[in-house]
Order: C-alpha cells, then structure tokens, then sequence
C-alpha cells in the first residue's frame, strides 16, 4: 500500500514491454486453452467479422504527405480532394481515412474476429489498417490459422460470414483451404460467388444463424472495452488493445457459461 503509484511514463514503459513479449497474445492464448478445457469450443464451426475503430486522431491531423498544401490544421477542407494516397494523420500514420455505408469518413482502424460457433468465444482477434479489402484478407489469415491448428487436415470447417465477404476471390481462397464458405449471398444486382449446393444446406442455415448472435462481442468491446474509440496510437498498440479486450471478453463469457453448467448440474 505504501508503494509509489505509477505515473503514465511507468504506464508506457509498461506497454512497450507487453509488446515485445508478446503477452497479450500468451494471454489471449491461454484463455482459449483453458476454454478448450472445458469443452467450449468447437474448433470446427466459424463465424467472421469486422468492425471499425475510430483513431486517437482528428480530421485536422490529416494532411498531404508531401506538406506541398495548406492543410495546416485550420478544420475547413471544402474544396480540397484528400485521400490515403496524397495525405496521411500527423498524428498517427497508421490510421486511414474511410467510411463505411452510410457512416461519415473518419481516421479509422478496422478490427477482425473470428468466433467460434459453440458458444461465441472469439478464436482470433486482429486490426489492421482500414481498407476495402482488409476484412477478407484477416478473415483467410485467421481462418488459415485455425485450420492448421487441428490435428487432422482432413477436418471439415465451417465458415459463416455477412455479404460483406462474398466475393469470388474469397470464396474460392476458402475452398482451396478446404473450408465450406457459409458466406450470405449477395444477389442484388449480381450472381453470388456462394455455389448454391452451399447456400441450400442445412449446415449453411445454421451458421447464418449462428453469425447473428455474435455481434454481441463487438457491442461489448465498444461500451465496455472502450474501443469505439482507442485511446492509443500505431496498429501494434491498437491491436495490442483490441486483442486484449476480445480476451476480457471471453472471460465475461466462460464465467456465464460457467454459472450456466454449475446451474445444470
């Protein structure tokens, strides 16, 4: 009680030395094991999906990279083109400018997680920088990591994903892994790159069903992990805290699915 509290240089030292250790990822790590202990995961069945994360960075931070402008900070940009190619966060070089739907563009990062279908538990966590193609490219690395995790290659794995992901070259990614691509179709206006034997099976309802339940994760890292908005700044940092938060996440999970056993026994 008597020790001196810690001061924010103690704080980022601190940080700087979970990054090079690798801790948060030991952690992580050992929260899905002892997951696995109790026989809450599947290691079969999955569900993907981004969300964004806003950067610790202001609209006026973002000037050309060349500083040939007069983007100096002064907050009006009317009349001026910007883009990730010409301008870039003084603040944090890692964060892009990008919207989404009808969303306005902000400084963003784009978080990735892949859940297990059993009970939700994120298998996977990931930022990357936010791009049009950085959902399914995270979504083949991680599912790529969770196939080479099982023992037998011969397994047969699932994939579930939104209309986001169905786009022929991710689709056929998957199958070349051989993982069944449980991906919603997108029909308006075009041929879905979702083989219809695929999209008419049983297994391929469930997973859609299963896909909607886990937006939960997201909501929860946003209002009570805080990652709405990171506080951070640099991908390594923000992934550091996003994979972090997806791990307190579990563990809020595995203590209902817990309670949930102690009251079934």
């Amino acid at each position: 009680m008597e020790d001196a509290v810690w001061v924010p240089t103690v704080f980022t030292k601190n940080r700087e030395r979970l990054l090079e250790h690798d801790a948060v990822i030991e952690l992580f790590n050992h929260v899905l094991q002892s997951a696995d202990g109790h026989g809450w995961l599947s290691g079969e069945h999955f569900s993907v999906d981004g969300t964004l994360i806003q950067a610790w960075a202001s609209h006026k931070s973002f000037v050309r990279k060349d500083g040939s402008d007069g983007d100096q900070g002064g907050g009006s940009f009317k009349g001026h083109s910007r883009s990730n190619e010409t301008h870039q966060s003084s603040t944090d070089a890692d964060a892009r400018l990008y919207r989404k739907g009808g969303a306005a563009s902000e400084l963003r990062f784009m978080g990735h997680t892949l859940s297990d279908n059993r009970h939700g538990l994120i298998a996977s966590a990931v930022v990357t920088r936010a791009d049009g193609y950085a959902e399914r490219e995270a979504a083949k690395v991680m599912i790529d990591d969770a196939r080479q995790a099982l023992s037998d290659a011969q397994t047969a794995i699932t994939l579930g994903a939104d209309k986001g992901y169905d786009a022929q070259e991710f689709i056929e990614a998957c199958l070349a892994m051989n993982v069944t691509p449980h991906v919603a179709q997108n029909t308006s206006g075009r041929r879905s790159a979702v083989p219809d034997e695929i999209a008419q099976s049983e297994g391929y309802a469930v997973s859609q069903q299963k896909r909607k339940l886990f937006e939960q994760g997201f909501g929860w890292a946003k209002t009570v992990g805080r990652i709405r908005q990171v506080m951070v700044r640099g991908l390594e940092r923000v992934d550091q805290m996003f994979v972090l938060t997806m791990a307190a996440y579990n563990l809020t999970r595995m203590r209902t699915l817990g309670q949930i056993r102690l009251q079934g026994q």
